[in-house]
């Protein structure tokens, strides 16, 4: 099964951020986006993925159908953080969206999807919805898209720069695709070493993750100058 996991926007998306700067959505998008496309892959057989954003650009919406489509995807997933209005709002909760037509194969993801991010966070329930976004009109694919909570509510906003809730969210939404398409798992490996944090460094990667700096894997793995060069941009380059 080949699914495309879309981080929605990009690092320079304009006004894509919580009212007071502290949150760029693409930082929350892009992190669910690698949790979710790392737990599928690893986690099950048979599921080979593409990852339609890019941390150095904002990759236009065309392109990213483009790709999904060249590359005969079977599931395109676009992950979000909600926004209503500029300033700080009372609108709270998730919604996922198919496309107007409501699709019956979209809908019974989005229903899945829905129902596990909402038995995973707590959060209110704004139900299926649908709307005629790009993603979901110019896919050729079954498709979706995931909004996790609200930039502009003050309680969601730190919810969503919190490492727990983007792994809660990444994990139900791998939940609604397994359990739509009985996904199989695979036989779990042996953890290595290699993969283990040590103590002295564990509040330092949390804080890495949380601010959109790295992804926290491959703990033990030499850094390449890219690498570094990333890290050091998501961090000081991308806040200019």
């Amino acid at each position: 099964m080949r699914i495309a996991i879309d981080a929605g926007h990009g690092p320079e998306t304009a006004g894509k951020r919580s009212p007071d700067g502290s949150l760029r959505e693409y930082h929350f998008n892009s992190v669910v986006a690698r949790y979710v496309a790392d737990r599928l892959f690893n986690g099950y057989e048979g599921i080979d993925i593409m990852l339609t954003h890019d941390d150095s650009r904002d990759v236009p919406l065309r392109e990213r159908t483009d790709r999904a489509n060249a590359w005969k995807a079977d599931l395109f997933v676009s992950i979000h953080a909600n926004a209503a209005g500029d300033g700080w709002s009372s609108a709270q909760g998730i919604e996922t969206y198919v496309y107007e037509t409501r699709p019956p194969a979209a809908v019974a993801l989005a229903n899945a999807v829905q129902r596990q991010l909402i038995r995973a966070t707590g959060r209110p329930d704004r139900g299926v919805k649908s709307a005629n976004f790009h993603v979901l009109r110019e896919t050729r694919m079954t498709a979706v898209l995931v909004e996790c909570g609200f930039m502009t509510n003050r309680d969601e906003c730190e919810l969503l720069k919190s490492d727990e809730y983007r792994r809660k969210c990444a994990e139900a939404i791998v939940a609604g695709i397994v359990e739509t398409y009985g996904l199989k798992s695979k036989q779990p490996a042996q953890p290595s070493a290699t993969d283990e944090v040590s103590a002295w460094a564990r509040a330092a990667r949390d804080w890495a993750v949380a601010e959109g700096i790295t992804d926290g894997t491959r703990p033990k793995d030499p850094v390449t100058r890219e690498e570094l060069w990333t890290m050091l941009y998501r961090a000081f380059g991308a806040q200019k």
